[in-house]
């Protein structure tokens, strides 16, 4: 459950950052890294779930 809202917290807050006029090229990095970031750590919580359901 902690795992879910924090990685809705996370792509929220990248995803109101990518609609902000204005971003410089530092902060679009940023946003990049926080997704990748994002992403493994959703992709491990899948691996966790599956792995308990079997």
């Amino acid at each position: 459950m902690r795992g879910r809202f924090l990685t809705g917290a996370l792509i929220g807050a990248a995803v109101g950052m990518m609609v902000m006029p204005g971003l410089d090229r530092n902060t679009r990095r940023r946003i990049k890294r926080t997704a990748k970031i994002v992403r493994h750590a959703a992709g491990d919580v899948y691996e966790g779930v599956v792995d308990r359901v079997k």
